[in-house]
């Protein structure tokens, strides 16, 4: 059979059984004829592109390359957001919670050009406050994008201000009153700096004792008695003229005498231990 569309198969069915080519009718090709399928809407020609276009001018012109590089996707937001951070690099490390709720929190009614000043959504802002500030400064009040994050900043910075302030005299408020507060991760991070500080003095203790452990052997000095002024090397050039070599180790030149054998010496730990029991 030749391959029809789905829409004319009983069409081909059904000239086939005129024709004697299928004996039995099939048993879906009553069903299809009082349910016949929908028509195929009709093909509509492609679009033709800018490449295969007949260029109108007279100058050949080479087709451009094909980039399947999606284009940059840039918001306001991200741009005020990243000056933000190059002029206020530590409040990135302020904590923040990244968990989220089970809905999604409702826009703030102060918004628009209701919201003129930065502190009509606290006397806390954070850094997304002021970013949203600016944007809303551009857009609604109409104010260039430079002036809008200036003024925003300004305001974010006195409002940061004067909550560091009221913070300072509140904890010394609450000191004065008794009030003890635990130790933060800075005064942590001090005390083991202070305890690491600490192990380096005693290591340097114990190195100088096994540089002082190290030296075992000491230079033996033979002094001799008698003489001491220097004589300027007199007495060494009259030795010299006479001819007597000059000795200066004695000790090695001299031969060795059989030392006496000593006597045996008391055992020093019994004496020791009976002078402890005692």
């Amino acid at each position: 059979m030749v391959r029809r569309i789905a829409s004319q198969v009983h069409q081909q069915v059904s000239r086939l059984m005129r024709g004697k080519y299928i004996k039995e009718q099939p048993v879906w090709y009553q069903a299809v004829l009082d349910y016949p399928p929908l028509p195929l809407p009709p093909k509509a020609p492609p679009s033709r592109t800018e490449y295969d276009q007949q260029v109108k001018s007279t100058q050949t012109t080479r087709p451009k390359r094909y980039d399947p590089k999606p284009l940059p996707i840039v918001y306001l937001e991200d741009k005020i957001r990243r000056q933000f951070f190059r002029d206020h690099p530590f409040e990135a490390f302020r904590p923040t919670t990244l968990v989220e709720g089970g809905a999604i929190e409702d826009p703030n009614a102060i918004q628009g050009e209701a919201w003129t000043r930065l502190s009509q959504r606290g006397r806390n802002p954070t850094p997304e406050d002021a970013v949203s500030f600016t944007r809303n400064l551009y857009e609604y009040h109409k104010k260039p994008l430079s002036e809008a994050y200036a003024t925003a900043i300004a305001q974010f910075r006195a409002l940061r201000s004067e909550h560091q302030i009221a913070t300072t005299f509140a904890v010394m408020e609450a000191e004065y009153l008794g009030a003890i507060f635990s130790k933060g991760e800075i005064e942590h991070a001090f005390d083991k700096e202070v305890r690491r500080l600490a192990t380096f003095e005693r290591r340097e203790e114990f190195d100088e004792g096994a540089i002082a452990a190290r030296k075992r052997w000491k230079a033996i000095i033979d002094k001799t008695e008698g003489v001491k002024d220097w004589s300027k090397g007199q007495e060494y050039v009259k030795l010299w003229k006479a001819g007597v070599r000059p000795s200066y180790a004695p000790r090695l030149t001299q031969p060795i005498e059989a030392a006496p054998t000593p006597e045996r010496s008391p055992d020093l730990m019994k004496l020791e231990t009976t002078a402890a029991v005692a």
